[in-house]
């Protein structure tokens, strides 16, 4: 069983203090790798368990320090797993002092795994590389980003932004020096508004080749063309999660609860840009103003009545029927990935939402209620785009919260 080694905080003297808040999750996920590890996990399943943070250094070298107290036989391995491709040397330096720590109490952490500081060539019995994927972001598209040794992908870093239709959208193996490593996650990151999980390297190479089969001729493909033979042969092969596994079932009584839980999480950030933006929303707003407007002698309940009639509709507009299989299947990425930051029941409730997007529904139920959340923000951002700050009250709000059922309130 894994045992906190005494020296820790001695580790983590030297290094800038975390925010409280990162304190506490760094904490929390450093209990669930110790409790994995005594329940022998393997180190794919561990890695599952790790959140870095490829453009925050301070958190990983609080992560390093933290998983080197872990006095267990697979926690060398894990910490290869996680950083052995690091190119920059502050986190080579972590990994290596975290080995000595270990060694000291009597673990095995065989030198091999560490890299070897000349072109940070990776043992073959260590890590290939550093594997990361963003949520979705504008256009449907997603960035895929590997990070390793010229060896085995041509340079030290990958980025790609991929789309599940229409293939690679752009790609590029470079070798990025590591005083230029924060300017490219700064513009990567678009300020926070893009974030990165780190991800298993068979399911990042399983997302590239995914979108490479999808449009081989890409012209913005051909630095993945001109390396990918290399990338195959010697990393992982292409390998999805079986997620049903992965979250375990969900049963009627779970199902309802959770697509009532997808309604908020159709709030969350991370699907800010699943939001139908002003202009694919505009006919349906010009509907509600005329909903609102009217001159008919309506009751609340009449109007509440009409608008969740019109948020129906503009939802069967913006995700045609079409297109569900398709939504379905990035709502279950995007499961896996909030399961990957240690979101369980987030994940079930996009996993719930996923499967809700392809039953047959009668008109009397309406529309998915993570669909219909969707559109009702689209409708309540116009809203507030074209009134701006008020003066006075308005008679009637536009609609409730999103985490309410669509309602008429006033104000």
């Amino acid at each position: 069983m894994a045992r906190r080694l005494k020296d820790k905080k001695a580790s983590e003297a030297a290094l800038p203090p975390l925010a409280s808040e990162d304190a506490a999750a760094l904490e929390a996920m450093v209990d669930r790798v110790a409790q994995a590890l005594a329940a022998e996990a393997d180190v794919e399943a561990l890695q599952n368990l790790v959140q870095t943070r490829p453009q925050d250094p301070v958190w990983d070298l609080h992560l390093i320090a933290a998983l080197g107290a872990l006095a267990h036989p697979v926690t060398p391995r894990l910490l290869a797993a996680l950083f052995a491709a690091a190119p920059d040397k502050a986190r080579r330096k972590a990994l290596k002092r975290a080995f000595h720590a270990l060694q000291s109490r009597g673990v095995a952490a065989p030198p091999e795994l560490l890299p070897r500081e000349e072109g940070l060539q990776v043992s073959e019995t260590g890590a290939a590389v550093h594997a990361l994927v963003s949520q979705f972001i504008e256009n449907r598209e997603r960035y895929v980003v590997l990070e390793g040794s010229r060896d085995l992908i041509g340079g030290n870093l990958l980025a790609a932004r991929i789309h599940n239709l229409e293939g690679i959208r752009e790609c590029h193996i470079s070798d990025v020096k590591s005083k230029l490593r924060q300017e490219f996650w700064d513009f990567l990151t678009k300020g926070g508004v893009v974030e990165f999980q780190t991800i298993p390297a068979s399911y990042a190479l399983s997302l590239l080749e995914e979108a490479y089969q999808a449009n081989p001729r890409a012209a913005d493909a051909t630095d993945y063309v001109g390396h990918r033979g290399r990338i195959l042969s010697r990393l992982a092969p292409p390998e999805t999660p079986d997620l049903d596994v992965l979250l375990g079932e969900i049963t009627p009584a779970d199902r309802s609860r959770l697509l009532d839980e997808s309604r908020k999480l159709a709030q969350d950030p991370l699907f800010y840009f699943w939001i139908p933006d002003a202009e694919e929303i505009a006919p349906w707003f010009d509907k509600l103003k005329e909903i609102l407007e009217s001159r008919l002698v309506l009751t609340d309940q009449q109007k509440q009545a009409r608008i969740d009639d019109l948020a129906n509709e503009a939802a069967q507009a913006m995700f045609p029927p079409d297109t569900r299989q398709l939504w379905r299947r990035r709502l279950r990425d995007m499961a896996y990935y909030l399961a990957l930051k240690g979101r369980r029941e987030d994940a079930r409730a996009a996993a719930a939402a996923a499967d809700d997007l392809i039953q047959n529904r009668s008109q009397l139920l309406g529309e998915t209620i993570f669909l219909k959340t969707l559109t009702v923000m689209a409708l309540r951002l116009s809203w507030d785009s074209e009134q701006g700050p008020q003066k006075g009250e308005s008679p009637l709000s536009l609609l409730a919260p999103p985490t309410q059922q669509i309602l008429i309130a006033r104000r």
